[in-house]
């Protein structure tokens, strides 16, 4: 299945972009860069900035850990079923128009956020925003992409994108403690109103607008699929602790989620201009790329949350302290992330993706034996560790599932991983919250231990990831092994 994130990616009709009239200065490609990279910030930060507000948020609205989960969970299930048919959009309607149409509803969503008087209201304005911010994702690496024409350049700008996705990502809890502290957990949601407006005016002063080369149809049967089989999946995860996991309404959750995939397998695999392109997964390295953005999402996700309610709810902290306690996490992941971008341009995805499955099985494994009194020492090790897992895993993930790809290919690729990443971020929450739901404050940091073995698992992973990844060197091109569809 895509980087916010990327983990946001781009579709195939994203990339599948109509060739400039005339090609970009080396100036303007950096600076559409920079506006891209912008907007992914938002909306990566959007991921993980309310995450330290959770237990303010629940004392405000009246909210269970349940509906604390449906927060956070309704903007990523949204954000990842929508990635691909925006990117569809854009290139029918042209990347521009949906790109500003994207922070225009983003950022309304983010004032009904901000306004929001009660749980209903506030997990709706959270689906919005990931609708808002799934016109983003798809449209900015398409357009990085394919400013990009030299396959060096590319690597490193892919790498750069995806490094200040996943700073994003890290810096969203001490963004989110500090501004919960000082003006409360509305302004999380307040703080996107400058970002817009400066979002907006940059891309219509830097981007230039452009289309596909041929408009593809919409698969609005394999779009409903898409979104069914994802949002029943999260729903049986956050659901089944309270209904029980055998009980009549879990069963059918099962079964729904489990048809809807089936179907939307059949469905896209009969269609000339499908969803997705499912004949990529016939590329192993590929399949092991879109895992391991899942697991890598899934260990961030979790880490996040766990943390969030352990040092607020079992050790009293405020959510500023909360917050600042994973700056070792955003150090991490703010000095490799760029570093992983550049390894992967120069040597390949292999070795930074050894470095990233290494760091969070090692961060995770320190908190293995998580207990009430567990030194700071050992707990900022931790993230620090698991932060620079999380850097060195964005940009090689990224590179490795359009490595050897076509630009009409690539894009297809992207999108996936992307949907991949916000999947493993539902699915992280989800699964953390399972774990601590209902649990007495007392009890949270055992509760939580099978969450740190989680992320533990997925580090080692990533070592599997890293030994099947055999993208080519940069600046060549592996054939592909099934024809592109109707790029």
């Amino acid at each position: 299945m895509t980087t916010p994130p990327a983990t946001p990616g781009a579709t195939p009709a994203a990339t599948a972009a109509t060739p400039a009239d005339e090609p970009l200065g080396t100036r303007r490609r950096w600076t559409v860069l920079a506006v891209c990279a912008l907007s992914m910030f938002l909306v990566g930060l959007d991921t993980t900035i309310v995450n330290v507000g959770l237990p303010e948020i629940g004392r405000g609205l009246g909210a269970d850990t349940r509906g604390l989960e449906w927060i956070v969970d309704a903007y990523t299930v949204v954000l990842a079923g929508f990635l691909v048919v925006s990117g569809a959009l854009a290139d029918r309607f042209g990347r521009c128009r949906v790109f500003r149409c994207g922070l225009v509803v983003f950022g309304l969503a983010s004032l009904a956020c901000a306004l929001a008087p009660s749980l209903g209201l506030l997990v709706a304005a959270r689906a919005v925003q990931g609708v808002g911010a799934s016109m983003l994702s798809p449209v900015a690496l398409a357009i990085v992409v394919n400013a990009m024409p030299d396959p060096r350049e590319r690597a490193r700008a892919i790498g750069l994108w995806a490094s200040v996705f996943g700073l994003s990502m890290a810096a969203g809890p001490v963004t989110g403690g500090a501004l919960v502290e000082a003006f409360g957990w509305r302004s999380v949601f307040w703080v996107n109103a400058p970002v817009i407006a400066a979002a907006l005016v940059l891309v219509a002063v830097f981007v230039p607008e452009s289309r596909g080369r041929r408009a593809r149809r919409l698969d609005l049967g394999g779009q409903v699929l898409l979104t069914l089989a994802l949002a029943v999946t999260v729903a049986v995860l956050i659901e089944a602790p309270r209904a029980g996991w055998t009980s009549p309404l879990a069963l059918t959750g099962y079964a729904v989620a489990v048809a809807a995939t089936a179907a939307f397998v059949r469905v896209e695999l009969r269609r000339p201009e499908p969803l997705m392109d499912l004949a990529l997964f016939r590329r192993p390295v590929f399949t092991m790329a879109v895992l391991g953005a899942v697991a890598v999402f899934v260990a961030l996700n979790v880490s996040l949350l766990l943390t969030t309610l352990y040092l607020q709810h079992s050790r009293g902290w405020t959510p500023l302290a909360a917050g600042a306690a994973t700056l070792p996490m955003a150090l991490g992941a703010t000095v490799c992330a760029p570093w992983a971008g550049v390894l992967a341009g120069r040597v390949g995805p292999r070795r930074p993706l050894l470095l990233a499955g290494a760091f969070t099985a090692a961060g995770g494994l320190c908190l293995v034996n998580l207990g009430q009194a567990t030194g700071l020492a050992q707990l900022s090790t931790a993230y620090l560790l698991i932060g620079i897992g999380f850097g060195f895993a964005n940009a090689p993930l990224t590179n490795t599932a359009v490595g050897g790809l076509p630009p009409a290919r690539a894009g297809v690729a992207g999108a996936i991983t992307s949907t991949a990443r916000q999947l493993g971020a539902a699915v992280g929450i989800a699964a953390a919250g399972a774990l601590v739901a209902h649990v007495p404050d007392g009890r949270l940091a055992e509760a939580s231990r099978p969450g740190w073995l989680l992320v533990t698992c997925c580090g080692l992973f990533l070592l599997l990831v890293a030994r099947a990844s055999r993208t080519p060197a940069p600046g060549t091109t592996a054939p592909v092994s099934s024809a592109p569809r109707a790029a």
